[in-house]
């Protein structure tokens, strides 16, 4: 990707539903851990690849309901879509590789001659994925009969069922797994493969990205029977694959551990930050650890105490500047005093904190220009800030770096223009 230097640290290659995001976790509080440690210490240096069976359209409306960072790729429809970064620019060349021996209306004959399956909704029709839901004990039947056929009439398809209940029908070249291969091979050509690549999963449409050579995967604990049926009869010798003990996005963090790819200590797991070690000098981290501070204090997890707002102030500099997305202006101590008002103003409601895109750039010895987007939610109503940061570590204060000029803007429809609704 064009914001690396060179090959990707590490790559993060997950699923979605039920493996990043945990549909029974009400406040995503594993995919808050992930986001701190993906944040605080990998962003800079390594990819993360969102791999989804949802469309696009499903995809943004996930992206509006679940606090989820924003991919540096998105593989979405079952391996049939690429995109790239937050403007999610389309690989066109995939698309036209996918063309080759397919033919949608071909499909949509031959499917028609089974009523057993019902379409998904149309917003789950993509240009090479077309989808149904099938009853389990009729579809391996159905299957069998629908590759024989649509291979009669020259196709090359590959069907793919999950969950239970989903069956998609794409081009053979397609899939979760193809659509990884393709970009390490991208990856190759323009500048070098990742220095390690994880993929995670839960459902049957996963089991190809465990077919990678040379890639480490994770079963989430709570991953289908499909999977694990799948993994017994093809991989079950392959000590790369481990089934995790941990549901979700806090089984993706436990193979980080596990393989030893990096830190796996999330900064939400931290209570005491002068305890936390590894990455401490590194501004990402700052960052991070300064929003998890606020996000307590709000919420009356921390101690209501006078160290606590004097730590806050010690690493503000005397002169410093906020400029408030509304405009205002005001001395960072300032805000730190209207911080210190707000103790528990949170307390009881699902209110979080996280920061996503989070950007370094050194632009001096002692100088650190933060950039990332800040985000809030409260009762489930999302805000976001884009937010610049000054930082400088010529000063010696607690973690290493003193704040010296903070910038916001409200990102376009996602933010509440009462400025006395928004304090850091």
């Amino acid at each position: 990707m064009d914001r690396l230097n060179g090959p990707a640290n590490l790559m993060i290659v997950s699923d979605l539903d039920d493996t990043m995001v945990d549909h029974n976790d009400p406040e995503s509080l594993s995919l808050l851990r992930f986001n701190a440690l993906w944040e605080a210490y990998y962003h800079p240096s390594s990819l993360l690849v969102f791999s989804t069976g949802r469309s696009p359209t499903l995809y943004k409306q996930l992206r509006k309901e679940k606090p989820l960072l924003t991919p540096d790729i998105a593989v979405m429809s079952v391996g049939t879509e690429i995109t790239y970064g937050e403007s999610m620019e389309a690989d066109d060349d995939w698309e036209r590789f996918l063309d080759q021996k397919w033919n949608r209306n071909i499909v949509i004959e031959e499917t028609a001659k089974f009523p057993e399956l019902t379409f998904q909704s149309e917003t789950e029709q993509r240009p090479h994925k077309v989808s149904f839901y099938v009853e389990k004990n009729k579809a391996l039947e159905i299957m069998r009969t629908l590759l024989e056929r649509l291979e009669k009439r020259g196709l090359d398809i590959k069907i793919i069922y999950s969950s239970g209940i989903a069956l998609d029908i794409l081009p053979q070249g397609a899939g979760k797994g193809q659509a990884l291969a393709y970009l390490l091979k991208k990856f190759k050509v323009d500048g070098g493969l990742p220095n390690n690549t994880l993929v995670c999963g839960d459902s049957g449409n996963d089991a190809e990205l465990f077919s990678i050579p040379e890639v480490y995967g994770v079963m989430v604990s709570n991953a289908k029977e499909e999977l694990l049926q799948w993994h017994a009869v093809n991989g079950k010798n392959n000590r790369n694959i481990i089934h995790a003990t941990q549901r979700c996005a806090a089984g993706i963090i436990e193979a980080i551990d596990l393989f030893n790819l990096g830190p796996s200590i999330s900064p939400r797991d931290v209570r005491d930050f002068s305890d936390c070690k590894v990455g401490v000098c590194y501004p990402g981290h700052e960052i991070v650890k300064f929003y998890l501070l606020y996000e307590r204090w709000r919420r009356a997890e921390a101690e209501k105490s006078g160290s606590y707002i004097q730590h806050l102030k010690s690493v503000f500099h005397p002169l410093g500047i906020f400029v408030h997305p509304s405009g205002n202006e005001q001395p960072l101590h300032l805000c730190i005093d209207a911080i210190e008002s707000s103790f528990g103003d949170k307390q009881g409601k699902h209110f979080r904190v996280w920061v996503d895109r989070l950007l370094s750039a050194q632009i001096g010895s002692d100088a650190w220009l933060m950039k990332f987007d800040k985000w809030e939610s409260s009762d489930n109503v999302f805000q976001c800030c884009r937010t610049t940061v000054l930082l400088s570590s010529k000063a010696k204060v607690p973690g290493g770096f003193t704040w010296m000029h903070v910038h916001q803007t409200w990102l376009d429809g996602l933010g509440d223009k009462d400025p006395t609704t928004w304090l850091f």
